[in-house]
């Protein structure tokens, strides 16, 4: 039994919802990525406007201060905003992978079923064969047989 149409649309099928959580996987990533930057940036903004209050405390110069203490709390509150989108963006991220992962594991059962049903037809296909083979041997046995017993019936009269 050949592999049937609807095994072939399977894995068809199979692939291409295969490659479409793949690509919402990536888009996930990219996304956590984004916001692990955006965080980065935001820590660091936070750490340079301390470093800068630090330095303008120890120079003296009032006039300083301010603007450190402001860039302080920017980089502060921009990573406590990102701080609960990143958390959201690692679940997300971890439900897309597990989804992708699901998806190949369907298709690689489709390709199992496929390959499996291949190789009993190849199977079944030299069993034919082998039968093919085995009846024209016995037809042919049979033949001689019957022609040798033909030939000797007039010589034992």
């Amino acid at each position: 039994m050949p592999v049937s149409n609807a095994l072939k649309r399977l894995l068809r099928i199979r692939d291409l919802e295969q490659e479409q959580h793949r690509l919402a996987l990536e888009s996930a990533l990219s996304e956590l990525r984004r916001l692990e930057a955006a965080f980065g940036n935001a820590s660091e903004r936070e750490r340079r406007g301390r470093g800068e209050l630090a330095a303008s405390v120890r120079a003296g110069e009032q006039e300083e201060r301010h603007p450190a203490q402001v860039e302080t709390e920017i980089g502060h509150s921009h990573a406590l905003v990102l701080a609960p989108r990143i958390r959201k963006a690692e679940a997300e991220t971890m439900r897309r992978r597990q989804a992708f992962l699901l998806k190949r594991i369907e298709r690689r059962q489709a390709e199992t079923l496929i390959r499996e049903t291949e190789a009993a037809d190849e199977i079944e296909e030299l069993r034919k064969g082998q039968q093919r083979i085995d009846e024209w041997y016995l037809s042919r046995t049979i033949r001689e047989e019957r022609k040798d017993a033909a030939t000797r019936t007039p010589e034992g009269k």
